[in-house]
């Protein structure tokens, strides 16, 4: 495989990773947590503002809070990394949205090996604080408040970057949530790889690891008890209307998630 950070087809914490040493120092696990990740933003912040925040400072802070969840006991599952070797171009990843946590690893496994963005609600790239850093990836970002409108922009702006060689990573789901409900789960990136004539990957995530916040949802309590899953599907071509291709995505996302749940 492409060397990465990453560079076998899966990858599975070891039992023997170092762990900080929050219970022998009573130091609370999620205030801990958050003040050494704010840490890492906040360095990335600074340098999206100074414009030093390209592609590889970009997967390198994320593999810092890849690195930082292991410390504080995540147990990362990660599969299929093979798959991306076998991307024709650019493509359009599909995944389930269940906490901060995707968003924030994603670029450590993915951006090693092509140019990517995601998605985004446009108050993420206006946020005083995230903001720089979501803008420098120069993300799609949509309302959520007008369907057809946002559904306009992803295809123009989609088509855009995935003509320019930049994949995009797309969660149809309105809203994180820990439940998948397939019913839930539009079709729109499967209609933009489509009129776009580009692959999709699949992706199946478990995060529950890193909850949402009651008052803030990025900031939720941390479950060291919890294992953390991912899946990377193999590339799929889309034929006519994608109604099928779509239908794929969702049972393997579902199939994944039962196995796991089965698992834990």
């Amino acid at each position: 495989m492409k060397k990465g950070f990453f560079e076998k087809e899966s990858y599975h914490t070891d039992k023997n990773t170092q762990r900080f040493f929050l219970d022998k120092l009573m130091i609370n696990t999620r205030l801990y947590f958050m003040c050494k990740y704010f840490n890492i933003v906040l360095k990335s912040r600074n340098a999206a503002i100074k414009g030093q925040y390209e592609t590889e400072a970009w997967a390198l802070s994320s593999y810092n809070i890849f690195k930082l969840i292991e410390g504080c006991g995540g147990r990362f599952h990660i599969t299929g990394l093979e798959n991306l070797q076998k991307c024709k171009g650019p493509v359009v990843f599909i995944s389930n949205h269940m906490s901060t946590l995707e968003t924030m690893v994603f670029p450590c496994i993915i951006a090693p090996f092509m140019n990517v963005t995601f998605v985004v609600k446009d108050s993420l790239v206006k946020h005083p604080f995230f903001g720089p850093i979501m803008r420098s990836r120069n993300p799609i970002a949509v309302s959520r408040q007008n369907s057809r409108a946002d559904f306009q922009i992803v295809m123009k702006k989609g088509q855009e970057l995935l003509a320019n060689g930049v994949s995009i990573i797309v969660f149809p789901q309105n809203t994180r949530t820990v439940e998948f409900v397939p019913k839930e789960f539009n079709t729109l990136g499967v209609k933009l790889a489509n009129n776009a004539k580009v692959q999709v990957v699949p992706i199946a995530i478990k995060t529950d690891y890193w909850g949402n916040g009651k008052y803030l949802k990025d900031f939720g309590p941390i479950d060291r008890s919890k294992p953390i899953y991912m899946a990377f599907g193999e590339p799929l071509s889309i034929k006519g209307t994608g109604k099928e291709e779509n239908r794929s995505i969702i049972e393997f996302i579902s199939s994944h998630l039962e196995k796991w749940n089965d698992a834990t």
